[in-house]
């Protein structure tokens, strides 16, 4: 059951597109390129569809290169290419299939007849080697705030809150980040980052050793960490909810309120 590439990239763009800040600067951006005009787009479109075209430039940009970068990069790191190498692949992949979009919205906007060979050229080598430089940066950075590799938990420091008492109980292997609790028969499941296993408990006493982790009982049969939700939808009366690792978890129609409530729910 662990997460695969796909999985996480699903994970990382549902965070995002929940992001309002992520939303601000993807419009201010459009705002500012729209304005600037770059590429000769002040010569062929007025300043109001100007600032329009960048703006969804720059979303289409955003979202796709960010999902296809972690795809890329979490398939190398896991056959063990090294980080940076991982990151300037996975940064030019985006910057192709960037590339690639922005042809296609360009031949719909201005028509094919403006796709001219150097010009293409020049843009292409110039959006890969941008995609390159954002992906390395944005690695930094995280390294830099939370002094682990992208896609780790960070390790001991007095900052680190000490793992729920319920992951004691998972074999070494099984002990990621807790994503759920399900009931199976007389035994639960743990579901982490790293796996799931079944353990001899009652489901009370199993959420009585969640510790400091947030989460809350979404059914007679399943709790939930509330931060590894990465989706939610109706289903009648009820709901369910997709967690981080891709497996949906129902949720009763007693729990909706309390789910809602949470702002898990709209």
């Amino acid at each position: 059951m662990t997460r695969t590439p796909l999985q996480i990239a699903r994970q990382e763009m549902a965070a995002l597109a929940r992001s309002r800040g992520a939303w601000v600067g993807l419009t201010a951006t459009g705002v500012i390129l729209g304005l600037a005009g770059p590429f000769g787009t002040d010569e062929f479109m007025r300043p109001l569809p100007r600032i329009l075209y960048w703006i969804i430039v720059a979303a289409i940009g955003f979202f796709v290169g960010s999902a296809v970068a972690t795809v890329v990069a979490e398939t190398l790191r896991a056959r063990r290419v090294g980080l940076w190498t991982s990151v300037i692949v996975a940064g030019a992949c985006a910057g192709v299939v960037n590339f690639t979009l922005l042809l296609a919205v360009n031949a719909g906007v201005f028509g094919v007849e403006f796709l001219e060979l150097e010009p293409l050229l020049i843009l292409g080598a110039n959006v890969v080697v941008i995609s390159i430089i954002i992906a390395a940066a944005f690695v930094a950075i995280e390294r830099q705030i939370t002094g682990a590799e992208p896609g780790e938990m960070k390790g001991s420091g007095p900052a680190a809150p000490a793992p729920p008492r319920l992951i004691d109980r998972l074999p070494v292997d099984k002990r990621g980040r807790l994503i759920s609790v399900s009931v199976q028969d007389h035994y639960v499941e743990v579901a982490t980052t790293k796996g799931a296993e079944l353990i001899l408990l009652r489901l009370s006493d199993a959420m009585g050793e969640t510790g400091a982790v947030s989460g809350m009982q979404v059914h007679r049969s399943h709790w939930v960490a509330t931060g590894e939700v990465t989706a939610a939808r109706r289903d009648g009366a009820r709901a369910i909810l997709t967690m981080s690792d891709g497996r949906d978890i129902p949720v009763s129609r007693t729990y909706v309120p309390a789910v809602k409530e949470a702002g898990l729910l709209p």
